[in-house]
């Protein structure tokens, strides 16, 4: 049976929950992200911000050279997750088989809904009727016989479009042909560049090659990637559920340099807190945590450790982190300092936590636990700076 796939983007989604919460705002070049003369990046933009130029992880400097006018909103990630949970609870409506890619775009596996309940034509229109109705925003679908066509065809008519690709191998090299190479999955700007400089800009330039020149072209994996989506050839099932998280971390780039190891030491700690809030919040523990510096000069490196235990305690993570850091050479101020961890697994299948054989009161891991969570609550209740640390 041929596969039936939707895959749904919602269209400038955290500009739109801005524009719609505050209506004064509507119409106008809102841009989501650090504040116009600060060193932030823009998250996204307003389709009213794109027509001058403004795309997602822009310099908010530049943004607000492009578009003097724009109004920048700090983003409300909180608001954006639960309205995020409103969108996957209407698409899960549909089917179960949903497939979040990121917060604000989904796969829908609806081959069997098609079968019983009409064209997958219909099911997309009462998908994009009820984000409008209920959410009152817009999304985009697309629609096709695997994961990369549906993708491609949700951007074709942006915003608040609906765009379904061809099954027929015939239709869907024709379908192909005339776009750039870029637009394949998986093919960024360097990869387009190596690409065009041999002469393939468009996808019909990679069809009219062999598989083998390819691969001569761009190495075995990525040659025979690029070939099979070329001719629209995409075997990947929707996998229900959210995505699993490999990494988590957060950064900070400062308004101004910082050369204070002190109060660097104190951003780590902000950073460090923050980590180990959404591990707890997620049920997973960390194994691996990594710092990331970036100097006045825009130099930038990174130092990792593999922790003796994997953990979710802000007391071990920082103790971790702050050794890191201690052996790093800063030779001029930073600019940036982040925080993250890797190698994660679940809380509850976790093997249980070796115990010292002098184990000291401090080092309790109980009752640390008990005191992150604790700080957990007041923090998501009264906000994040009803505590802070003392000097660990």
């Amino acid at each position: 049976m041929q596969r039936t796939i939707l895959h749904v983007d919602m269209d400038a989604f955290f500009a739109a929950i801005e524009q719609r919460d505050r209506p004064e705002l509507r119409g106008l070049p809102v841009v989501v992200g650090g504040p116009a003369a600060s060193r932030g990046v823009v998250a996204t933009a307003s389709y009213e911000a794109r027509r001058f130029g403004i795309r997602s992880a822009m310099p908010s400097s530049a943004a607000a050279r492009l578009c003097p006018e724009a109004i920048f909103v700090t983003p409300r990630h909180d608001c954006y997750s639960a309205v995020s949970e409103q969108v996957m609870a209407i698409l899960r409506d549909v089917t179960p088989r949903v497939e979040p890619l990121s917060i604000d775009e989904a796969f829908l596996e609806v081959t069997g809904v098609v079968a019983t309940q009409g064209e997958a034509r219909a099911i997309g229109e009462a998908i994009r009727e009820r984000l409008r109705r209920e959410l009152r925003l817009t999304g985009s679908v697309g629609i096709g016989p695997n994961k990369f066509l549906a993708k491609l065809a949700s951007d074709m008519r942006k915003p608040d479009g609906l765009t379904e690709a061809p099954c027929a191998p015939a239709a869907i090299r024709a379908f192909l042909a005339p776009l750039p190479v870029g637009r394949i999955w998986g093919v960024g700007p360097t990869t387009a560049a190596l690409l065009e400089r041999r002469g393939l800009r468009h996808i019909g330039d990679i069809q009219a090659r062999p598989l083998e020149a390819m691969i001569r072209i761009l190495g075995p994996n990525l040659g025979h990637h690029v070939h099979e989506l070329a001719f629209g050839r995409d075997d990947r099932p929707v996998e229900s559920g959210p995505p699993e998280e490999k990494s988590i971390s957060h950064e900070e780039t400062f308004a101004r340099d910082i050369a204070d190891r002190e109060e660097l030491r104190r951003c780590l700690l902000e950073q460090v807190e923050k980590v180990g809030r959404r591990l707890r919040r997620h049920g997973r523990l960390a194994n691996t945590i990594q710092i990331k510096v970036r100097f006045a000069d825009f130099r930038t490196i990174t130092r990792q450790q593999t922790l003796p235990q994997s953990t979710r305690a802000d007391r071990d993570l920082w103790r971790a982190a702050a050794a890191l850091f201690e052996r790093l050479e800063l030779s001029q101020p930073l600019r940036l300092i982040g925080f993250g961890v890797s190698g994660l697994e679940d809380a509850a299948g976790a093997r249980p936590r070796q115990l010292s054989l002098f184990p000291e009161p401090a080092d309790d891991a109980d009752r640390n636990e008990a005191l992150d969570e604790a700080v957990d609550a007041l923090r998501q209740r009264f906000g994040a700076a009803i505590l802070r640390r003392g000097r660990w």
